[in-house]
């Protein structure tokens, strides 16, 4: 773990320049061969693939209903009632984005309709563990939206079929189909469809470097909705912070394999207790060994000499999630300018946000909160705009598209409103 005391130090420390790197040449070598092989030969590759990289030969790609429904006699009833609970939350709060943000306009000759894409893929890993939160955090933004169709991808796992996790996360959700398959042969099915897969206009959805490479590589092709890199959180914590809270969303970010914790705090005695909590902390865990390793090699504490430096360290590194453990913390959020998702409240977690806070945790990562938001249902939606021209408009307006054109030299352009000036 890095320990900084002051703010220029810090801000040396959390810089983002040139941190960012995507995969190794031979790497990419192997996921272009992938897409390729996708493009051309479809089905057949998918199989493959799936007997290579997961051991599993299937007999089929789609899941059925009845296993849909099927799996929901291998999930504990409390999860069932705690995925539904999400959900709802899931879906009124993107429900009440789409009530404020969608507005079809037509104003002075000139507006815009929204419509909600046709088919969206949705990439959901799940050989090492389900992520039935994932699932509900990108269907249900895109079904708000209006998408008809909603198609989720999932590796199989040993045993050769998707995590009833998953699967039950699916149905609540709304998912339409359901293919087991995943990794880039999944998200190039997607992007170019095979004889089973159709293809889909938006791909969204976390993966490994090899589904995020095929991301990357197939944009433009396909819509995407980001490159993920690894989880993240700054928590600014003042002498008003509970030490325990701190260090236990300091950890739960270093839970992920790569995570990234990042504690900001104003003062040095602040600091070393948190640290000590931490490590008291970390000794609890039934898998210490992973949080571990992740605070050993990617946590940072910085310690300035004020909120305010913290914010202004917490703009700069644009965080994933921001948590402030701060007296008076809705005071600050007009100063904050960078981050994914800020959390707020004497209670404040993380890990609410992670699962039914409300907003999905689809979140900018890598300091792309500068530029970038949260997966929300302007995601799933295109704008297209609309003129109107009739007489009005061109004896106002018809002069000056007609010098434009020609200062451009594109004489047919000016042409084309002459015509209809008379």
């Amino acid at each position: 773990m890095k320990v900084v005391k002051g703010f220029e130090l810090a801000k040396s420390v959390l810089s983002r320049k040139g941190e960012f790197t995507l995969g190794q040449e031979e790497q990419e070598s192997a996921v272009k061969q992938i897409l390729a092989d996708v493009k051309q030969r479809g089905d057949a590759v998918l199989y493959e693939l799936t007997q290579r990289f997961d051991g599993i030969k299937l007999n089929s790609l789609e899941i059925q209903k009845s296993e849909i429904q099927a799996a929901y006699q291998q999930v504990d009833n409390e999860v069932v009632a705690a995925l539904r609970l999400a959900a709802e939350r899931i879906r009124a709060y993107h429900l009440s984005q789409k009530n404020s943000l969608f507005r079809d306009s037509m104003k002075g000759g000139m507006g815009w309709v929204m419509r909600p894409l046709s088919r969206v893929g949705i990439h959901i890993p799940g050989f090492s563990a389900p992520l039935p939160s994932s699932v509900l955090m990108t269907v249900i933004p895109a079904k708000v939206a209006g998408v008809p169709e909603v198609i989720v991808v999932s590796p199989p796992r040993k045993e050769g079929s998707i995590s009833p996790l998953t699967l039950v996360a699916c149905d609540i959700a709304g998912t339409n189909r359901v293919f087991s398959i995943g990794g880039a042969q999944a998200i190039a099915a997607l992007a170019f469809g095979t004889e089973t897969v159709p293809a889909v206009d938006k791909i969204c959805g976390p993966g490994n470097i090899y589904a995020t490479l095929a991301k990357k590589m197939l944009f433009g092709v396909v819509g995407i909705d980001a490159l993920q890199g690894p989880s993240e959180v700054l928590i600014i914590a003042d002498d008003t912070a509970d030490i325990s809270y701190c260090a236990a969303d300091f950890l739960a970010q270093a839970e992920h394999s790569s995570g990234y914790p990042v504690l900001v705090t104003i003062s040095m005695d602040l600091a070393d207790k948190i640290i000590q909590e931490i490590e008291k902390q970390t000794k609890e865990l039934p898998r210490p060994e992973i949080a571990a390793d992740s605070v050993e090699k990617n946590g940072t504490v910085a310690i300035v000499d004020s909120v305010e430096e913290a914010i202004e360290l917490a703009n700069l590194y644009a965080p994933e999630h921001l948590l402030l453990l701060i007296d008076r913390a809705n005071a600050y959020l007009e100063q904050v300018q960078n981050a994914g998702c800020i959390v707020v409240g004497k209670k404040a977690t993380v890990a609410v946000g992670d699962y039914l806070g409300g907003p999905s945790h689809v979140l900018p990562t890598g300091g792309t909160a500068r530029f970038a938001s949260p997966l929300n249902v302007l995601d799933f939606v295109k704008l297209t705009s609309i003129i109107n021209v009739d007489d009005n408009f061109l004896r106002k307006f018809g002069p000056s598209v007609r010098a434009l054109a020609n200062s451009e030299g594109l004489d047919a352009h000016a042409r084309a409103v002459e015509r209809r000036m008379g």
